[in-house]
């Protein structure tokens, strides 16, 4: 499977953005689809997860209530929407995709990455 993201960008604290993942290869659409981000120095850190069929989500406590994890299957993307955005979102956003379809909340829980997109909040 290979990843492929886009959509970071500068944005002003209170803004939205959306990313988007691209997938390739394989079966992806059973694969449980999420997002991670990292900060400078620190390790990478979970954001919001979906899963295949039933396209449950999962979210961490940070952005809850104001981001939203969707996918297109007729597609094969991946979409995180970002509302309310805040300087401490400001990291660089990675999709993955575990192939396994369970849900997992830790980098080691996904087997596939893409590239990582910036995201950038001003105050």
């Amino acid at each position: 499977v290979q990843l492929q993201a886009s959509g970071g960008g500068l944005v002003q604290a209170g803004g939205s953005l959306r990313l988007s993942c691209a997938a390739s290869g394989r079966a992806s659409s059973s694969y449980t689809m999420g997002w991670f981000r990292q900060f400078p120095g620190k390790e990478r850190e979970f954001v919001a997860a979906i899963s295949p069929i039933r396209s449950s989500t999962y979210y961490g406590d940070s952005v809850k209530g104001r981001f939203t994890i969707s996918r297109d299957y007729a597609k094969n993307r991946l979409y995180l929407q970002m509302n309310s955005l805040k300087p401490e979102d400001t990291a660089l956003y990675y999709c993955a995709a575990n192939p396994r379809g369970d849900i997992a909340t830790l980098p080691p829980g996904f087997d596939y990455w893409g590239q990582g997109t910036l995201v950038t909040v001003s105050s």
